[in-house]
């Protein structure tokens, strides 16, 4: 009796050598990526089961498919969770990202050519959110909200005034590379008052909202969209909440408008995901994250880094490094070779080009798994500090890869896993 590990190193040594390899990176390095986690091994069981065999085109219970009947328990039990978890009317988990989640609210709600109104993705936002190289900015007429210069807040003033100004269809907030809470509130104030419905994209801080660490925005919002990775730590995947009224609409564009067989390993491992964010110990990680951060955007500005807006009030931080004579570019991948993985970001006014970027972007989650607390969030920064302070010297890179290996050693990714 062969494992599916064995079955693969068989079949595929060069696949296999990939796995083996990758397993090694993200047990020997830190991973800083704010949007990405290591998930429990129940959900990696999940993810390679036998429930990718089945195709499921529908919805539970009402399958066009025959031999649905216990795939769909999988899905009824990631829906009633998800419900539970976030306090919702109506859910969506088919969505196989987050960028599907967004396309499908608005292709449920909206006709080509229609105006929203989204953040910038140069001061934060997300592809998704209207950039002119994606779907949303080819299909629709995006207007764009930023941060003010001199705070790196989201400025309300200028969501308010080109609200009304351009009377959007819809109003996006959330954020990819936003260091603030988001007070969804006050955008839907604005959305009220301009007559526009209003998404929450809350892909980066899942968990934190799901238990109460940020406000919540479901009693204010038509749509909450999300991935369910990042602080949530489930697969990579999608899901749409909504209000009750708009939950045919969406359900029909997800299917038959958009996907065809839902993924039933991915939806049964985020039942799985939504299952460990219930229990108490979720809410502890979650405040740990947010120590984590907070400890580790003291420890930069202790050493001189200048974090657009100051500081953090979520999972991640976002340097500018022009005060430092960096580039994103150069950072990520002094960084990478010396074990702390992180991923180049342009800052609000950035004036480098997107693939050179001036700011680096930092986050808490996968670390936090890991069991890393304020203590090693300070070793994180000193690091960071001395390859800035010597960016070139390739031996004091493998000088910290050796030190960054070490701190890991004393927390295993995966003690238990096979």
């Amino acid at each position: 009796m062969r494992t599916a590990k064995q079955f693969l190193a068989v079949t595929d040594p060069e696949i296999y050598a990939v796995y083996t390899g990758e397993r090694k990176r993200q047990e020997e390095g830190i991973e800083l990526i704010a949007s990405e986690n290591i998930v429990h091994p129940a959900v990696l069981a999940a993810l390679g089961s036998v429930l990718t065999n089945k195709y499921a085109e529908g919805y539970p219970h009402a399958r066009y498919y025959g031999g649905c009947e216990v795939v769909d328990v999988a899905e009824d039990l990631a829906r009633e969770r998800a419900k539970k978890l976030f306090g919702c009317d109506h859910v969506n988990v088919q969505p196989h990202s987050g960028s599907q989640a967004n396309m499908a609210v608005y292709f449920a709600t909206l006709q080509a050519g229609d105006t929203i109104l989204a953040m910038d993705l140069a001061h934060g936002g997300h592809l998704t959110h209207g950039s002119a190289v994606n779907f949303s900015g080819k299909l629709f007429n995006f207007v764009h909200y930023g941060v003010r210069k001199e705070d790196g807040r989201i400025d309300m003033d200028d969501v308010e005034k080109k609200a009304m100004e351009f009377r959007p269809k819809m109003i996006v907030c959330g954020a990819s590379a936003y260091p603030r809470e988001i007070d969804a509130e006050a955008f839907y104030g604005v959305a009220k008052k301009a007559g526009a419905l209003l998404m929450f994209d809350i892909a980066h801080i899942a968990g934190l909202v799901a238990m109460k660490l940020h406000k919540d925005p479901v009693p204010w919002c038509d749509f909450v969209t999300t991935t369910t990775h990042k602080t949530l730590r489930g697969p990579r995947g999608g899901m749409v909440m909504c209000r009750a009224e708009h939950a045919k609409a969406l359900d029909k564009m997800i299917f038959p408008g958009m996907q065809g067989g839902p993924l039933m390993h991915a939806i049964a491992a985020k039942a799985v995901s939504f299952k460990l964010a219930l229990e108490p110990s979720f809410k502890d990680y979650q405040k740990q994250i947010l120590i984590n951060a907070k400890a580790l955007a003291d420890a930069l500005t202790g050493y001189g880094f200048n974090l657009v807006s100051g500081g953090t009030d979520n999972h991640m931080m976002l340097l500018d490094l022009r005060n430092r004579g960096l580039t994103g570019k150069v950072m990520e991948h002094a960084l990478n070779q010396a074990g702390l993985t992180v991923n180049k970001n342009a800052v609000p006014f950035d004036t480098e080009k997107p693939t050179i970027t001036s700011g680096i972007r930092i986050g808490t989650p996968a670390v936090t798994t890991r069991g890393f607390g304020e203590p090693e969030m300070k070793r994180v920064a000193g690091w960071i500090e001395r390859i800035a302070k010597d960016v070139e010297n390739e031996g004091l890179r493998k000088a910290v890869k050796e030190e960054v290996r070490a701190l890991c050693a004393e927390f295993p990714a995966y003690p238990d896993l096979e």
